[in-house]
């Protein structure tokens, strides 16, 4: 849309495209999944992002770990009460996979050949920052440093997937009538759980455990992935693995340098929400 001269609006979709002239492809991913989940970065995560700076700043937030940052915190009898995932905010998807095919299609040029594979590797549906990381490390295809979970049958992996809970799962759960997982692979019947900080707060954690009888007596597989693990390849790949071993497929590296790609893709990706490298 033309405003005025030499300004113009355009669509959330194009905008990513012309933000993504000459970036990353992990960079662009990241962008990608913010643009079509259900979360947003605030307003002073952008330049850092853009010029490949952390954010959080250590001089605006006193850094507890990666995925976490905190606020002024005058008594560490307050840290739990204090400490936060990295900020996001609840919001409606901007864009949809639709609508960034069809701008993909029309951005031919080659400054934006990382934008067009991003589109073929994104998925809608995330809840936040630490849940984009989460499926892009173990969905993307392994050439790219993934492992390679999304070419599972039945879907791959699916961010957010609702759980109803027949009448055993819901005695077993005491009461809860469903779940959601934060991402589900169905031929593997594995639900994979990102636990940052609020998870570590006593109600959560006991939620968290009946949550998890619902899912055990649905016949669902819960493996819990922490802060510490989202920075352990070794550990990422043993995901990868149970995965791929319950939807009975072979896991198997089929590329040279694995592990040096597997750290520059985690680290890139971690580049694209402002996260420092490993």
């Amino acid at each position: 849309m033309h405003i005025e001269t030499d300004i113009y609006a355009t669509s959330p979709a194009m905008t990513a495209m012309l933000c993504s002239k000459n970036e990353s492809v992990a960079k662009t991913l990241m962008l990608l999944m913010e643009l079509l989940g259900t979360y947003s970065l605030p307003p002073e995560a952008t330049y850092p992002i853009a010029y490949d700076d952390t954010w959080p700043k250590a001089n605006s937030f006193e850094a507890m770990d990666d995925l976490d940052c905190q606020g002024d915190q005058p008594t560490p009898e307050k840290q739990a009460e204090t400490r936060y995932e990295q900020a996001h905010y609840k919001c409606e998807p901007a864009t949809t996979i639709e609508e960034l095919e069809a701008v993909a299609r029309f951005a031919k040029s080659s400054s934006y050949a990382s934008f067009r594979t991003a589109v073929k590797l994104a998925r809608a549906g995330s809840a936040s920052p630490a849940e984009s990381l989460m499926f892009a490390v173990l969905g993307a295809p392994m050439r790219f440093g993934g492992f390679g979970c999304c070419s599972l049958p039945m879907g791959g992996l699916l961010l957010n997937y609702r759980v109803d809970f027949d009448t055993l799962a819901v005695n077993m759960s005491s009461g809860i009538p469903y779940a959601i997982c934060d991402l589900y692979c169905p031929a593997a019947g594995v639900d994979n759980e990102y636990n940052g900080i609020g998870h570590e707060l006593q109600n959560a954690r006991i939620h968290d455990g009946n949550r998890n009888n619902g899912l055990k007596a649905m016949g669902i597989h819960v493996l819990v992935i922490n802060r510490d693990q989202m920075k352990d390849l070794v550990a990422l790949e043993a995901f990868a693995q149970t995965m791929h071993r319950l939807a009975g497929v072979r896991f198997r590296y089929r590329i040279k340098g694995y592990r040096k790609r597997q750290a520059a893709w985690l680290n890139a990706l971690r580049a694209g929400i402002g996260l420092a490298p490993v």
